[in-house]
C-alpha cells in the first residue's frame, strides 16, 4: 500500500515542477480518479488550474448536478454541454475499440478548445495504473491512454495518480478529505455509458442504460459490490400487457474486487435480482428482459466494451 502522506507531498511537488508558472486544465469527470487528480493539482498550483467537466450525454444519472455541487469551491469550474457533439461523432460506430478512440479524440478536442480559451498549456488527467496496463497490453484502449489521438495540442499531460491502483487512489482521497460520495464511489468508465451499450450508441439506448444503472446501484448498495451496473446488450421478444414487444435486453453485473485487475461475479440474493428486474422493466416500456452476468474477470472484463 502506498505511503499516502509522502505520495501527496511528492505528487504536488511534481505537478508544480511540471507546470511551472504556466496554466493547466483538469479533465474532471466526478469519479474518484479525476477528483483526486483535481484536488492534488488545485492544492499544488491553485488559480493556475481550470477544472473542466464535459457533459458528454453519456454520464450517470444526476452527474452534472452533482459535479456543480461537489466542486463549487473551485470557482473556475467550467461545465461544457457537449452531448450533441459526442452523439454525432459516435453515429454509426459499433466497434468497441473504435468507440473508445472516437470518445478519446472528442474529449481532447473539447479540452483543447477550453485550453485555448484559458491560455492553458497542460492537461491534467486521472489516469491510474490499471488504465495503462490494459491499454498497453491491448486488452482495451482507455480513452485517456490508448484512446488518445496521435496529435494533442498540449505541452504535456500531467498524470499525478498514474502509478496507483484504485484502492490506493481511494486512500489518497480520504487523506485529502474528499467527500465520501466521491472517495467511496463505484468506478465508472471514462467513456461513460457508451461502453455499456453494445453496438451503435444512440440516445435511446443510453437513456435505458442510465436508468438501469441507477436502479442497480441503488439495489446493490447494501451488498457492497466493488462495482455494479447494467448494460444494454441487444434485443429480444417480450410481452408487455397483452402486447408482444421487441425490446432491449439489459444485462446486470455486480462484482467483488480489490483493484479491478481481477474480479469475481457477486452472488446476489434472488430477491435483490427480482427487485432489479421488476424496477427496470417497470420503468422502461422498451425493455423486454433482464439477465444477470455470472462471469468472473478473467475470462471477461468488468465492463462490456
Amino acid at each position: 500500500m502506498v505511503d499516502v502522506d509522502s505520495f501527496i507531498d511528492e505528487a504536488k511537488a511534481e505537478i508544480r515542477e511540471q507546470v511551472g508558472d504556466k496554466h493547466a486544465i483538469i479533465a474532471l469527470s466526478g469519479g474518484v480518479d479525476s477528483s483526486v487528480a483535481a484536488a492534488l493539482a488545485y492544492e499544488a498550483i491553485g488559480d493556475q488550474l481550470t477544472p473542466v467537466y464535459v457533459d458528454t450525454g453519456l454520464m450517470r444519472k444526476g452527474e452534472t448536478e452533482q459535479i456543480r455541487e461537489t466542486f463549487a469551491f473551485m470557482e473556475s469550474l467550467r461545465v461544457i454541454e457537449a452531448q450533441e457533439r459526442f452523439f454525432d461523432a459516435l453515429s454509426g460506430v459499433t466497434d468497441p475499440e473504435e468507440k473508445r478512440k472516437v470518445i478519446g479524440e472528442q474529449f481532447i478536442r473539447e479540452f483543447e478548445r477550453e485550453a485555448r480559451d484559458t491560455d492553458a498549456d497542460y492537461l491534467v488527467q486521472g489516469t491510474i495504473y490499471p488504465d495503462r496496463i490494459e491499454s498497453e497490453g491491448n486488452i482495451k484502449s482507455h480513452h485517456n491512454v490508448g484512446g488518445l489521438p496521435d496529435v494533442v495540442d498540449f505541452d504535456g499531460l500531467v498524470e499525478p495518480v498514474r502509478d496507483l491502483y484504485k484502492d490506493e487512489v481511494r486512500e489518497v482521497a480520504r487523506a485529502l478529505d474528499l467527500e465520501e460520495v466521491v472517495a467511496e464511489r463505484m468506478p465508472f468508465p471514462g467513456p461513460g455509458l457508451a461502453v455499456r451499450v453494445i453496438g451503435e450508441v444512440t440516445p435511446e439506448k443510453v437513456a435505458v442504460a442510465r436508468d438501469a444503472c441507477h436502479v442497480v446501484e441503488e439495489e446493490t448498495e447494501k451488498h457492497e459490490p466493488w462495482q455494479a451496473f447494467a448494460a444494454v446488450v441487444g434485443k429480444a421478444t417480450g410481452v408487455k400487457g397483452d402486447n408482444r414487444v421487441h425490446g432491449w435486453i439489459v444485462s446486470v453485473r455486480s462484482v467483488e474486487s480489490r483493484d479491478g485487475m481481477t474480479a469475481r461475479a457477486q452472488e446476489l440474493p434472488w430477491e435483490t435480482l427480482q427487485r432489479i428486474q421488476s424496477r427496470i422493466t417497470g420503468q422502461n416500456d422498451n425493455v423486454a428482459r433482464v439477465v444477470y452476468d455470472v462471469t468472473h474477470k478473467p475470462p471477461a472484463t468488468i465492463e462490456y466494451e
